[in-house]
């Protein structure tokens, strides 16, 4: 039972608020438990996004042989993409559930759990990504503290640092978000100070190497910059704003997503590529925070400050992935309560942790889960969007809690074929679009020498343009019923 507080908050269930488990998964969250506000989401994301996985980005984008202006130009452009974000979390008030529980409406009850599954593939590997740099980051203390750690250490250490962020994921969202944000005082005191101490050193003028001159290579970096910015979050972002109630504000949601997110990234970036130029290993080394150990730039006091808050800001951004890898789970099926599913998720990192730390450098992982997130998510943000906007923006919140026969987005034996076939396309032109170390499809070929990455592009344009001609019959016969149905916002 919920009540309203004498300051027109929204006073909940103690197991709802923050440091309490909370019992919500993937149902639906009633009207009466909408506590949050637009301006909420833009606390919970500038905490996950004023951290340094976004400033290794910055200095790993100026290996890929750019200028530093072309680095920044790159940088503002890419994050555009969080716009994309602020769209994605527009059907959690709504809905008034998770993401992958909204996914039934265009791939079917049974459909969707194929994209489920690659969706909590994905924020397993951005998890052990974060735990690689967690990881890496108490190793650099350690040597800095005299100690030679060798690979027992590296053992220990993951299977703690997974122990220790599954604390706030499993506490839920509440908790999450409130943690977040009161991280971003202290983060952003740290980046400051780390500007300071980077102005007398750095190289801003420094030429770009012949191989980064042209487009093509400019397209090659924004793909990975727009995959690891607004494209790599979307399918995330309506597992935070079901707690928004229906009549909050599309136009404030949209804005404040991308204040929180793409504005303090940009400036994130920016340091890490300003540190790329003088610290030029920071973006190919198999732990980025090696080349702080030996060099004198950087003061050893503040290197470790820096590592021991990125060490807990790591901690936080983690807490986001495991939250929805959690519910992902749930929507693939598992029968679990999501505080479980956290627990799950957790033992199955430790083994891909280990295994990302003795196999490969961390730009190499980084680039090969780039490439995978690019072909399946770019087609699905498209024909998520598209079926939303078909649906005359709603939904029946009752009936995707449905995976029966009965429901309303049962299409065809609990398959709508129009979008699985609109996926499969959009990521067959994605994968032969794509320009990496490993591999340049015939797409990317046709554009010259060297080809260009427009993987982003052929799988949203792709993806989203045959749901669109495929998927009108089904959603429109759907929609007629939709409207007579007493629950389309239900509360």
């Amino acid at each position: 039972m919920t009540a309203i507080a004498s300051d027109g908050q929204v006073e909940l269930p103690i197991e709802d608020q923050a440091f309490h488990v909370e019992q919500h998964g993937i149902d639906y969250i009633p009207v009466s438990e909408r506590w949050a506000r637009p301006r909420d989401l833009a606390g919970m994301w500038a905490g996950a996004s004023v951290q340094v996985e976004y400033f290794i980005y910055g200095a790993i984008l100026m290996t890929f042989g750019f200028s530093f202006v072309e680095a920044l130009a790159l940088i503002v452009i890419g994050n555009l993409s969080y716009f994309l974000l602020g769209l994605c979390s527009l059907q959690g008030p709504e809905a008034g559930t998770t993401v992958f529980a909204i996914n039934r409406a265009s791939y079917g009850p049974h459909g969707s759990r194929l994209i489920s599954l690659f969706n909590w593939l994905t924020l397993i590997g951005f998890e052990v990504e974060g735990l690689i740099l967690i990881v890496g980051a108490v190793l650099v203390l350690m040597i800095k503290a005299g100690y030679s750690p060798g690979t027992p250490a590296k053992v220990v250490l993951s299977i703690v640092a997974i122990a220790i962020q599954a604390v706030l994921p499993f506490l839920g969202h509440a908790t999450i978000v409130k943690s977040l944000r009161w991280l971003i005082v202290p983060c952003v005191v740290i980046f400051a100070v780390l500007l300071g101490l980077s102005v007398g050193h750095m190289h801003l003028g420094a030429p770009a190497q012949s191989y980064a001159h042209g487009w093509q290579p400019f397209m090659v970096g924004l793909a990975f910059t727009i995959a690891l910015s607004g494209l790599g979050w979307t399918e995330c972002g309506n597992d935070y704003s079901r707690y928004l109630p229906p009549d909050a504000s599309k136009r404030a949601i949209v804005g404040w997503v991308f204040v929180g997110t793409a504005l303090p990234e940009i400036l994130v970036m920016t340091l890490g590529a300003v540190v790329g130029t003088f610290l030029t290993t920071v973006g190919t080394s198999a732990n980025a925070f090696l080349p702080f150990v030996h060099e004198s730039v950087i003061p050893s006091w503040f290197v470790v400050i820096f590592l021991v808050f990125s060490v807990v800001q790591l901690f936080g951004i983690n807490s986001l992935d495991l939250y929805s890898s959690g519910v992902t789970l749930q929507a693939l099926g598992v029968r679990v309560k999501r505080y479980q599913a956290v627990i799950i998720d957790s033992v199955l990192c430790v083994f891909i942790t280990l295994y990302a730390l003795f196999n490969s450098s961390f730009k190499t992982y980084l680039s090969d889960f780039v490439a995978a997130v690019i072909c399946w998510i770019a087609p699905w943000v498209a024909i998520y969007l598209v079926d939303w906007a078909m649906r005359r923006y709603q939904y029946a919140p009752l009936e995707l809690q449905r995976t029966d026969r009965g429901s309303l987005y049962w299409a065809s034996g609990g398959i709508n074929w129009p979008a699985i076939i609109a996926q499969t396309v959009g990521t067959v032109l994605s994968v032969l679009s794509l320009d990496q170390l490993f591999y340049v499809g015939p797409i990317a070929r046709a554009f010259g020498a060297g080809g260009a990455d427009v993987s982003v592009f052929t799988g949203v344009i792709g993806g989203g343009v045959v749901y669109l001609v495929l998927g009108w019959p089904t959603v429109r016969r759907q929609v007629a019923v939709q409207e007579q149905m007493s629950d389309v916002r239900a509360g």
